[in-house]
């Protein structure tokens, strides 16, 4: 069986862990994120809830992986994007009186 390396990769906006993973060539992403052993270091990791990527692609877990993969866990977002400048517009439309 023949071993490959991946990167799992959690970026919160303080901190970024950064895990090379050397793996079995036929494993998962699912198998990937276990092997980094990001999930007990940081705890707002859930495998259901959590999108995962490949190189800012979306993946489903039980994609197999191959040598050089960045496999990326993405934070859930607090504010949609749009609510967020739109909710910042108005402060900004108070502020000024406008």
């Amino acid at each position: 069986m023949e071993i490959i390396q991946v990167t799992v990769i959690y970026a919160l906006s303080e901190v970024q862990y950064i895990k090379k993973v050397r793996i079995k060539s036929n494993s998962t992403v699912k198998d990937a994120i276990l092997a980094s052993n990001l999930i007990s270091i940081e705890k707002n990791i859930q495998f259901y809830k959590n999108n995962v990527g490949i190189y800012n692609k979306l993946v489903h877990l039980n994609r197999k992986i191959k040598n050089g993969d960045r496999i990326e866990i993405y934070r859930n977002l607090i504010i949609d994007p749009k609510e967020r400048r739109r909710n910042k517009y108005q402060s900004l439309k108070k502020s000024l009186k406008i």
